[in-house]
């Protein structure tokens, strides 16, 4: 199965925060922080009962790009697009989430944790992946690693990210995107808008300092 990626959904981002709202509040302090923060995307991991519910919600509302994380099979996949889903994110490479991918023309970000499932991606003609969980398998140094031998691959490190080393993963060249679970953990996301919205502008304003040292 071969595929030309689409990932124009991604157009001028370098951070996606990942959510698993929990409940109706933490929905909407969400979404009121992303946009209050100024940002307009987020991947919704599909870890919690209420996390469907909650992606089918802010797709419905149209100002957030919404993508669900964590989609484990093919069936999943398509729930999540019929509750309006733009992107497919998933903790590794599924031929069937491909394959509903490819049916539907929307992006689809496969999980990689070795240069074997990176090789598979490119042979499915996929050139941004997620790294995951990134901390615990090297972080920087094994992009470095792998982007020494897949040379059109753009990574999205997930796990182990923090205020402290995103700057220093936005400026590595093979890193695309940043997956941040950070700006919009349960606890985060239980203390309100606000303190979601603090968060996102923190974040971003880093973002901007790379691109102003670019």
């Amino acid at each position: 199965m071969h595929t030309t990626q689409r990932i124009d959904v991604f157009d001028g981002q370098k951070l996606v925060p990942l959510a698993a709202p929990a409940d109706p509040a933490q929905t909407l302090a969400l979404h009121r922080g992303l946009l209050d923060g100024g940002l307009n995307i987020v991947e919704i991991g599909l870890r919690t009962p209420h996390a469907m519910t909650a992606l089918s919600e802010l797709a419905a509302d149209g100002d957030l790009i919404v993508g669900a994380g964590t989609v484990m099979n093919g069936s999943q996949a398509n729930e999540a697009l019929s509750a309006g889903a733009q992107f497919l994110v998933s903790p590794g490479f599924a031929d069937d989430i491909l394959g509903v991918a490819i049916d539907n023309n929307v992006p689809y970000v496969p999980g990689v944790a070795t240069a074997t499932e990176v090789m598979r991606s490119w042979q499915a003609g996929l050139r941004l992946v997620k790294l995951f969980p990134a901390n615990i398998l090297g972080g920087l140094r094994y992009i470095d690693a792998l982007g020494s031998a897949f040379r059109d691959v753009s990574f999205m490190p997930s796990g182990g990210v923090s205020p402290d080393t995103l700057a220093e993963h936005l400026a590595h060249p093979a890193v695309a995107m940043v997956s941040g679970s950070w700006m919009t953990s349960s606890t985060t996301l239980d203390r309100g808008a606000a303190e979601v919205a603090g968060t996102v502008r923190a974040a971003l304003a880093t973002t901007s300092d790379i691109g102003a040292r670019a």
